[in-house]
Order: C-alpha cells, then sequence, then structure tokens
C-alpha cells in the first residue's frame, strides 16, 4: 500500500471514530500488531497493538466530550505528519471547554497500519 494523501486522510478519519466510539476492535484496527506508540515525544513508547488498546482505557474521555480534527500536511514514503486540533467538553453538549493543538508523525506498514505514532501537543491558552 502507497502512503499518499488520501490514505493517511482516511486512516486519520477513522483514528477520529475510534477515539470517539472506544471500540477496541475499531482502536485495534488502526494499529500493526508490533506497533508502537508515545502520547508525548518523550515518553517510552507503549508497545503492541494490544497494550495500545489498553492504554486509550486508561483514562478514557466520556462519550460526546471528544472532537477530533486532523489532516496530513507532509508525506514521505511510508511516513506521514499531521496537524490539527482536540476539542474537549467538560460533559457532553457543554461548550468547548479545551483545544489542544496536535502534531502527529506517524509510520505505516504496507497494509495501512500504524507501526509507529508520536504526537506532540500544547494546549491553547484560554480566552
Amino acid at each position: 500500500m502507497v502512503t499518499d494523501t488520501e490514505s493517511v486522510r482516511a486512516w486519520l478519519e477513522r483514528y477520529v471514530e475510534a477515539w470517539g466510539s472506544y471500540d477496541r476492535e475499531q482502536i485495534g484496527e488502526l494499529f500493526a500488531e508490533d506497533a508502537q506508540y508515545r502520547y508525548h515525544p518523550f515518553d517510552e513508547p507503549i508497545r503492541g497493538r494490544e497494550a495500545i488498546v489498553e492504554s486509550w482505557f486508561d483514562e478514557p474521555d466520556e462519550r460526546g466530550t471528544y472532537e477530533g480534527e486532523y489532516r496530513p500536511v507532509a508525506i514521505d514514503g511510508d511516513t506521514a505528519v499531521a496537524v490539527g486540533s482536540s476539542s474537549y467538553r467538560d460533559s457532553p453538549g457543554e461548550e468547548i471547554a479545551r483545544v489542544y493543538d496536535n502534531c502527529f508523525v506517524i509510520r505505516f506498514d504496507d497494509q495501512g497500519r500504524c507501526v509507529d505514532f508520536v504526537e506532540w501537543y500544547l494546549k491553547r491558552p484560554d480566552p
């Protein structure tokens, strides 16, 4: 599988859907069996699909409190850089309480699954 703008965009859309659904199968489908995932660039990576899926449940967001929008901005071979924002509400239906600007560096295997994910994020100042 070729890593191109459309395949990365589709993966990012599935990532947002999985984050909002907390469906273990949907999350797992994003990652290769031996994938690595870092929530912060200097963290020790979480290793393996199963461990990555479980990590999403360490401090889960309440359903209906998360929105994300990300887009690829650079692709080099099997590696993509994406930027976007994550918005959080304190409870479903409330106003957005926090917004984070994100940068993801994602490496893919030939099946279009993530093998390495590193995230950088900054909280926007409150208005």
